[in-house]
C-alpha cells in the first residue's frame, strides 16, 4: 500500500488540483491541516481524503510528525510526501518510488539538481539553497545534493525512522537526512520537474527566516552529534585567551604593582566561558553516549 501525506496551509487554490493528480497512483491520501483559515480541510474531505486539522498553525515538522504518526497506523509499505502547493509534480510519484519498490533504496529525495531536472527556480533562492545544501553535506553523513526538497518517498523501516525528528519548522528535511544517514538507511535521489513561476506563494515564511530556520537546525544537530570538536575546541581556546591575559595581567603587576581592570576583566571572562563551553561539551557528550548505547540494547 502506498499512501500519500500532504502537509497544507491555506492551499485552497491549489489543493483539489494536487488531490486529484496524487490519487491517480496512491491508495491513500491523508491531509494535515496545519491551522488553514480557508477551504483548504474542507475541499480534501469533499474529495475523499482523510484530514487530521492542527487548530493552529504549528509548523512544518509538527505537520509531518502528524502525518507519519497516522501513516504508521496503518502499515505502509510506502509513504509519499509532498507539497499542497503545486510545486511538485503528483504524475512524478511512479519515478520517486520505483527504487524503493526495486529494493534499491529505503528513503527517496525528489531532486532540483540530480541530472535531468527541470526547474524555474529564482536565483536567489537556488544561492540561498546551494548554501544550506553545501553546509548540510558538510556536517553531516549524507550527501544528498537537495537537502531542502520536500518531494519524498520512504519505506516503513525509514519512516518508523525518520519519524523521531524533532524540528517544528522548515529545518525537518535537514534533520531527517542526517537522521537517516547516521541510522545505515539507503537514500537515493531521482530528477524532479519543480516550478515556481504562477504560484501565488512557495513559502509561508520570507526567504531569510526561513534559512536562519533551516542553518539553525543543522548547526543544533552538529553540536548534538560532535559536541567534543564544536564546543570543546572552542571551550578550550576560550581557556588559553584566558589564560593569556592572565599572565598579561601578572606581568603588568610585577612590573607597575597595579591590576589593570580590563585585562582582568577579560581573562575572568575568557576563562568562565570556557569553563562552561567544556562543560556543556562533555555533558552532551555523555549524553549522546547514553542513547546510543540505550538505543542498541
Amino acid at each position: 500500500m502506498i499512501i500519500a501525506g500532504i502537509p497544507a496551509n491555506n492551499e485552497e487554490k491549489t489543493i483539489a488540483k494536487v488531490i486529484l493528480l496524487t490519487k491517480k497512483h496512491v491508495d491513500k491520501i491523508i491531509l494535515c491541516d496545519d491551522g488553514s483559515k480557508d477551504m483548504t480541510a474542507d475541499i480534501a474531505e469533499s474529495l475523499g481524503v482523510e484530514v487530521i486539522k492542527h487548530e493552529e498553525r504549528l509548523g512544518k515538522g509538527c505537520a509531518l510528525r502528524t502525518l507519519f504518526s497516522r501513516a504508521l497506523e496503518l502499515n505502509p509499505d510506502i509513504v509519499v510526501i509532498l507539497d499542497s502547493d503545486g510545486q511538485h509534480d503528483p504524475d512524478q510519484i511512479p519515478m520517486l518510488v520505483k527504487p524503493i519498490i526495486e529494493g534499491k533504496a529505503d528513503m527517496v529525495v525528489g531532486s532540483r539538481y540530480a541530472h535531468g531536472a527541470v526547474t524555474d527556480i529564482p536565483l536567489y533562492r537556488r544561492a540561498g539553497l546551494g548554501l544550506i545544501n553545501w553546509l548540510n553535506r558538510k556536517t553531516s553523513k549524507s550527501q544528498v545534493k537537495d537537502t531542502q526538497s520536500g518531494f519524498r518517498a520512504y519505506s516503513l523501516k525509514a519512516l518508523k525512522t525518520v519519524s523521531s525528528h524533532e524540528s517544528n519548522g522548515y529545518g525537518v528535511e535537514a534533520e531527517q537526512l542526517a537522521i537517516a544517514a547516521g541510522s545505515g538507511l539507503r537514500i537515493a535521489e531521482v530528477p524532479i520537474s519543480v516550478k515556481y513561476k504562477g504560484l501565488a506563494k512557495t513559502s509561508k515564511k520570507r526567504p531569510e527566516r526561513q534559512s536562519f530556520e533551516i542553518i539553525g537546525s543543522i548547526l543544533r544537530l552538529v553540536v548534538e552529534e560532535r559536541p567534543l570538536v564544536f564546543l570543546g575546541i572552542p571551550g578550550v581556546v576560550c581557556l588559553a585567551i584566558g589564560s593569556l591575559f592572565g599572565l598579561l595581567m601578572l606581568q603588568y603587576y610585577s612590573l607597575e604593582r597595579r591590576i589593570i581592570t580590563n585585562i582582568a576583566l577579560a581573562s575572568v571572562a575568557f576563562i568562565l566561558i570556557g569553563i562552561f563551553t567544556l562543560f556543556t561539551a562533555i555533558t552532551l557528550y555523555a549524553i549522546v553516549r547514553l542513547t546510543q548505547k540505550t538505543s542498541r540494547l
